[in-house]
């Protein structure tokens, strides 16, 4: 096994070392089992990166698909334009999109392509349709209801995304990518935060390969759930982000391409935390914007897989005070954290309490929900716990 270190200068006084280190053994074991062929973790702590380390075939530079951990990204785009009142929670989306107007599909609100209770999780949309102006929009006359918006909580792999990118691009007349390069990624001094990536960088990308076995219908049985629901995040697709043509699409709700660090550093500045350094210098956000995004907006919503209740707030998920661990968060997370994890196993999250923010990557796409899971808890309860008391 191969890894590369960083570690910006001493851990802070408020980092236990002896935590950090159980932290890093714990990000380092499935690489040394073999059984993921890389990873990358990243801490940082009140506007600064205080450790990214990367091990297995891979090293500092290399890049990792984030899938599902974009979408906090392209939701945080969105606050900018509810921030300078161009954009509102309560508007129709038929206000940008005229296939909207149809039917049901005219109750559809900005809230709900956020918080997942739109009623379209199924609506489909490829990739590439993206680059053209006539198939997006067929796509979106293609899509129904599969019940009334708001009325229910049903996670939205990718459908609400692809709207609430092409409202964005229309209240702004720039695409998605370019969007979030010139008002976040370049604000922020994270250079390297693309979401679709640039040809050039291609070659920096851990390719994704397929981890373990899938869990058989007895091992559901064992825990009393069943299977879950077939979903648009195959194997088959996930596969795709090997492609050139797939990795160039600005996928908004799964298509991000970075590494921990930059992630890591992207959280601190939903935090509000501009740093010292003239690399993480302006935080476009303000604090009322960035509190807003944090609010509740699920109340009463149940998880329709495993009966919890449903905490999102803006794009994002918000750990809250119990249940903190099926929703990717670790044991002893404030319940203010927030964050969005990604297909495979990457975790993303912010503590605005203590300011820590954590980021784990591997391009290992774990078949095994439940050791994933497990893995997860794990690493963000280690996470939580280098914090001294």
């Amino acid at each position: 096994m191969t890894y590369t270190n960083h570690l910006a200068g001493a851990l802070p006084d408020a980092i236990d070392p002896v935590a950090f280190e159980i932290l890093r053994a714990r990000a380092r074991q499935e690489v040394e089992a073999a059984l993921l062929p890389s990873a990358q973790f990243a801490l940082a702590y009140r506007g600064q990166l205080i450790a990214f380390e990367t091990f297995g075939a891979a090293s500092n530079q290399s890049l990792y698909p984030i899938f599902s951990a974009t979408k906090a990204i392209t939701s945080a785009l969105s606050w900018l334009s509810l921030q300078t009142g161009a954009l509102t929670l309560e508007a129709p989306v038929s206000n940008w999109i005229p296939a909207f107007k149809e039917g049901d599909k005219s109750l559809v609100t900005v809230l709900h392509l956020l918080t997942h209770t739109a009623g379209f999780p199924n609506a489909p949309f490829r990739p590439t349709d993206y680059f053209d102006v006539e198939r997006r929009q067929a796509r979106f006359r293609q899509w129904r209801l599969e019940w009334p918006p708001g009325s229910r909580f049903v996670y939205h792999p990718t459908s609400s995304l692809w709207a609430l990118a092409e409202i964005l691009e229309q209240i702004h007349g720039q695409g998605i990518a370019e969007l979030i390069k010139t008002e976040i990624a370049e604000p922020l001094g994270l250079p390297e935060l693309f979401v679709g990536c640039p040809s050039s960088e291609h070659n920096k990308i851990a390719p994704v390969s397929h981890a373990g076995a899938a869990p058989s219908a007895q091992d559901y049985a064992d825990l009393n759930l069943q299977p879950p629901p077939v979903s648009e995040v195959t194997e088959a697709a996930i596969d795709n982000f090997n492609t050139a043509e797939i990795r160039a699409v600005p996928i908004p709700g799964g298509g991000g391409f970075m590494t921990a660090a930059t992630l890591a550093l992207f959280y601190q500045g939903l935090l509000g935390y501009s740093g010292n350094s003239s690399d993480f210098a302006q935080v476009p956000w303000q604090a009322e914007t960035l509190l807003n995004a944090r609010a509740i907006r699920t109340h009463g919503l149940k998880d329709p897989y495993l009966g919890f209740d449903v905490l999102r707030g803006l794009g994002i998920v918000i750990a809250g005070d119990k249940d903190q661990s099926l929703r990717g968060f670790g044991h002893g997370s404030a319940p203010t954290s927030f964050g969005h994890g990604g297909a495979g196993g990457q975790i993303a999250w912010a503590d605005p309490v203590s300011g820590l923010s954590f980021v784990y990557l591997t391009n290992g796409h774990d078949r095994n929900p439940f050791r994933q899971g497990r893995r997860g808890v794990s690493l963000s309860s280690k996470a939580v716990n280098c914090l001294r008391a």
